[in-house]
């Protein structure tokens, strides 16, 4: 089959060719249509993210295409289903392998490309914020990088909740976006510190829980910004992993929990629960368009390199989706 590699001089993409994987007993192999970016995509090319034991070393954490065979054992699903998935790797390629229980069914009015956004964005805001972070109706929520894949889940997901919703994001363009899919204030974090802005949103008291993807550099205004007994959890280190001078004193005096997660090292078993779960809460909400992936831009594969320039630039508001065209 066919399928994008990375250059190992200088990182760059190519598409060439690779084994095509089989399947076992529980498993359904799925002729991929539409893959999505994300950030670990550009970690991995450059030899810092390594996939799991015994994942595929292709880029791209989900897709969605249509079931070409299935395992002896799967019942549920039939050749020709249109279906999405997580993956642990194997998304930049034509054909994935996936455990059965794993897969999405995709709604009649979603195309390949909407359904490639759904899996990785909107199961890590469900693993983080209802697993995690136990967030109910009428608590307070802080979504940093509100416009990315993983922020238009977790603002929708939250709306859907009945959680009130503070963002930040750093244009006035991706602020509106957060407001209009349920966002009740964005801050603009280049305006100084966070916290105090959200501490005037929330009357004083701080918020219950935050999603955070950048890490060091907004640990002391993420801290100060939680109420008692709020939960901060890590989900990225794009502004730094290293935290200097941490005051634990007032993670004892507030009650805090801090919570690292990553959601590509989980179990199948985990993860194909996980998929239960949210197909459960939100297949519906999608299948209505209540709740809908968010589209930056769609790329042929061919333009591998360019897709992953525009999210090197932080240009994105929303999914970058790659076209498998085969």
């Amino acid at each position: 089959m066919k399928a994008i590699l990375v250059e190992e001089e200088d990182q760059s993409l190519y598409i060439g060719d690779f084994e095509k994987p089989k399947i076992g007993s529980d498993e359904i192999l799925v002729k991929v249509k539409a893959t999505a970016l994300n950030r670990a995509d550009l970690l991995q090319k450059r030899g810092l993210y390594p996939p799991p034991q015994g994942a595929s070393p292709i880029l791209g954490l989900e897709m969605s295409g249509i079931i070409e065979e299935l395992g002896a054992e799967v019942t549920g699903w039939q050749k020709g289903d249109r279906v999405c998935a997580l993956l642990p790797g194997g998304g930049y390629a034509e054909y994935v392998s996936i455990p059965a229980g794993m897969a999405i069914r995709i709604p009649e009015i979603l195309s390949f490309e909407d359904a490639a956004a759904i899996p990785e964005v909107f199961l890590t805001a469900y693993l983080n914020m209802f697993w995690l972070g136990d967030l109910e109706q009428g608590q307070t929520i802080l979504i940093h990088a509100g416009a990315s894949g993983v922020g238009t889940a977790a603002i929708q997901l939250a709306r859907e909740k009945g959680a009130k919703i503070i963002v930040t994001a750093g244009t006035e363009e991706k602020r509106e976006l957060c407001l209009s899919l349920g966002a009740d204030y964005a801050i603009d974090y280049r305006e100084g510190p966070f916290s105090e802005k959200v501490k005037a949103a929330t009357d004083g008291n701080g918020v219950d829980l935050i999603l955070d993807f950048i890490g060091a550099s907004y640990w002391k205004e993420n801290i100060h910004s939680l109420c008692i007994d709020g939960k901060l959890i890590i989900i990225g280190t794009m502004g730094g992993a290293k935290v200097e001078d941490v005051d634990l004193g007032l993670l004892l005096s507030k009650r805090l929990q801090i919570i690292g997660t990553a959601l590509r090292t989980q179990t199948p078993a985990k993860k194909s629960q996980l998929t239960q779960d949210f197909s459960g809460f939100a297949l519906d909400k999608l299948a209505s368009g209540e709740i809908k992936p968010i589209l930056d831009s769609i790329w042929d594969w061919k333009e591998a390199n360019q897709a992953h320039a525009h999210m090197e630039q932080n240009r994105n508001a929303g999914k970058i989706v790659l076209r498998v065209n085969s």
